[in-house]
């Protein structure tokens, strides 16, 4: 563990903290960095897993229950997101080796179809990076909440020790459902050319639960049986020719097909034309991207460093509901809705970066550039048997073209005791939504712009120690759906209503402030901050705005800024070094929000959690480890109830013991295993329950998984 533990203490760089390489000292803020021994696959399989021990994020994966057309339905989205102190969706930016990954699309009007954000393979990345608060001075639009970035395995990860090739084999199982996954990854070198080919493939079923109730029928708490095919592929080529030069050619491709069986969506019996007999559910979610880094050592008066990324990336994602019954007409007995959404990204970002002493003691280091991006949407929704009030094909929002030019620079003036970081970005955003047939309306056209600034401050109080400060603007513009998003329905039984598009939508903003104390003894490691964010121009999707639920006059529902919210809370983890072998680590954090048009509660944000672990190296060859994880109840003044008859389900306290087992086999060979939930606790994570009754009779439904063991086999060479 001595050798471990000093690789512990090793000065951590972070890259998407200043869009280039920095030591975590360098960074006025907190970042979770995941790497090595935090990606074992036999303890991280999906991004769920991902976030599973780190308090404050999440990621949302509620049970899978849906009808064929009617909104409503759960689950569909999957693995949906990250949510970040509170704030999820589209205001977390996601990236993959700087590129931007596609948005989330979730509205009742597409039915039970929902579309989430699980485009990644992670048996293809070697580093994940959490910043949290607003990072749009560095990155734009979305960062409004934080930024989760990752990047892929290069060539050099699997050179040991000047080798010209090398590589790494995985055999995975993961019993909470039922994954199995293997991943060959090679490189090699020669001269000035590194190369690297990467295959994963994997296989699940439904994620498990401690429902018992086995019905076919809408009293189901089992899972619906689901099953899973997954692929990733990853090529790379660097070529270094000298002179400071660098380039990286990348092609990346991730594939998720799916299938469910909603038994839980049939009809106890079918005694009516509405009772369903079947009910079945398919997905298809994939993201192909190419891309070049460019890097060049200019030494020139403007710059030392220059970097051009360009990519294009091509993401389509596809659900389809098929739901028969068997006493409507023979023509109407088979209902299916197919929904499809596809978004095409052209990414540059130019990026530049000097460095140069100043005088008394003082050195500045710049970082500036351009970032062009434009991203193409497209939906389409199809089917056979649609409500009487609609004709298919049609689009719910037409197609639309997001073009975003911005500036930005960052500058830092450093010393022995201080650091003082600006930045500042412009961000021109337009949205241009096309004339289309199968969108009945004139579409809305959005033109705006964006200041971002930020200054960040770090003060050595100690050679060990940091405290910082971090002052940030951030913005998110609105989506497609929320600008143009149409439906219509002028024969509802409970009155005439439609959805319609809003010109006037303004990007939402926020103000945040994070203080912070870190740093690092012989045996210590600490880190605590205080944050606090002011959050205006919420987007609300489906508001109503008038009419009176009449032919003549039907309810009009938009897309509007209405709300603000305040977030504030506090984050602590550290971890000791009891003896050269045994170390103990925590995390806590508790974060409240508030609507402040409403004074209630914001729901999205998650109880305290504590998480205390330790860790324990036999010998070289062996390393054990168990995690506690506390999560504390909701209480009735965390929740804001309206619009859920008799209330929202408020999940209880629970804790959750896993132990671990790391085994080197001999130096090529590892075997890793990890069991969850030792206890077999029956316990909801508020995340997926949120919005659903206190009076559902299927509550169990929606329970986290049990007991289950993880394996992973490991071979480097």
């Amino acid at each position: 563990m001595a050798a471990a533990g000093a690789a512990a203490r090793l000065p951590e760089v972070v890259v998407s903290g200043a869009r280039s390489e920095r030591t975590l000292d360098e960074v006025p803020a907190a970042v979770d960095i995941l790497r090595d021994d935090a990606l074992d696959p036999a303890e991280v399989q999906d991004i769920r897993d991902l976030v599973r021990e780190i308090p404050n994020v999440s990621v949302k994966r509620a049970a899978v229950r849906f009808s064929a057309v009617s909104p409503g339905g759960t689950g569909r989205d999957g693995n949906a997101g990250f949510n970040i102190r509170g704030l999820e969706g589209n205001r977390v930016l996601l990236l993959v080796d700087g590129v931007r990954v596609p948005r989330e699309l979730v509205s009742g009007v597409f039915g039970s179809a929902a579309f989430g954000r699980d485009y990644y393979d992670l048996g293809l990345v070697s580093r994940v990076e959490i910043l949290r608060g607003a990072h749009s001075a560095l990155y734009g639009s979305d960062g409004l909440a934080g930024v989760v970035a990752m990047y892929t395995t290069q060539p050099s990860d699997l050179l040991r020790g000047g080798s010209s090739w090398g590589g790494r084999a995985v055999a995975a199982f993961d019993g909470e459902d039922r994954a199995r996954r293997i991943g060959l990854t090679l490189a090699s070198a020669a001269e000035n050319w590194q190369w690297l080919g990467s295959v994963q493939l994997g296989r699940a079923r439904e994620l498990s639960n401690q429902g018992e109730r086995v019905t076919a029928d809408s009293s189901r708490t089992a899972p619906n049986p689901e099953r899973f095919e997954h692929e990733g592929l990853l090529a790379k080529l660097v070529h270094t020719p000298g002179g400071g030069q660098r380039h990286t050619f990348t092609v990346e491709y991730v594939n998720r097909e799916g299938e469910v069986e909603v038994l839980s969506g049939r009809s106890a019996a079918i005694v009516a034309p509405t009772s369903v007999a079947d009910l079945d559910g398919t997905l298809s979610m994939r993201r192909a991207r190419l891309s070049w880094d460019g890097r060049w050592r200019l030494d020139a008066p403007l710059a030392d460093e220059l970097r051009v990324l360009l990519a294009r990336q091509n993401a389509r994602a596809f659900e389809s509901a098929t739901e028969w019954r068997p006493l409507q007409p023979p023509a109407q007995r088979e209902r299916q809705r197919q929904v499809t959404y596809e978004e095409a990204l052209t990414q540059l970002a130019v990026q530049a970066q000097r460095t140069q002493a100043v005088g008394g003691g003082w050195s500045a280091r710049w970082v500036y550039g351009l970032d062009v991006i434009r991203t193409d949407m497209d939906n389409l929704l199809t089917g056979t048997v649609p409500p009487p009030y609609e004709r298919y094909p049609l689009k719910r929002f037409p197609d639309t073209r997001e073009s975003t030019t911005a500036l930005f620079a960052q500058a830092e003036w450093a010393q022995d005791a201080w650091s003082l970081i600006p930045a500042l970005r412009y961000d021109r955003v337009r949205l241009r939504a096309a004339r289309d047939a199968l969108y009945p309306l004139e579409p809305a056209q959005l033109s705006d712009g964006a200041w971002s600034p930020k200054i960040g401050v770090i003060w050595r109080a100690h050679p060990r120690q940091q405290v910082f400060a971090n002052v940030a603007a951030g913005f998110r513009a609105p989506g497609p759906l929320q600008l143009n998003n149409f439906f219509e329905n002028l024969s509802g039984a409970s009155g005439a209503y439609k959805t319609i598009p809003n010109p006037n939508l303004k990007p939402e903003t926020s103000r945040t402030l994070e203080l912070g104390w870190r740093g690092q003894e012989e045996r210590w490691q600490w880190e605590a901050v205080l944050f606090r964010g002011r959050y205006r121009d919420f987007i609300e999707d489906l508001v109503y705005v008038g009419g009176r639920g009449t032919v003549a006059d039907p309810l009009i529902f938009q897309s509007v800024n209405r709300s603000r919210v305040t977030l504030h809370g506090l984050e602590f983890k550290g971890r000791l070094d009891l003896t050269p072998s045994t170390a103990v680590r925590w995390a806590w954090g508790r974060t409240e929000g508030t609507v402040d048009t409403t004074g209630k509660p914001l729901n999205s944000v998650n109880p305290p959690e504590l998480i205390v672990g330790v860790e324990h190296r036999v010998d070289e060859a062996l390393a054990l480890g168990a995690s506690l994880r506390h999560v504390r109840g909701k209480k009735a003044g965390d929740v804001d109830d309206a619009g859920i008859v008799g209330g929202q389900f408020r999940p209880p306290a629970f804790t959750t013991l896993d132990v671990r087992m790391r085994w080197r086999l001999d130096r090529d060979w590892q075997l890793s295993a990890a069991v969850r939930n030792l206890t077999d606790r029956r316990y909801w994570e508020w995340t997926n329950v949120r919005g659903l009754s206190a009076t559902s009779p299927v509550l169990e439904a929606y329970t986290a998984a049990g007991r289950s063991l993880a394996v992973a086999l490991t071979r480097s060479f």
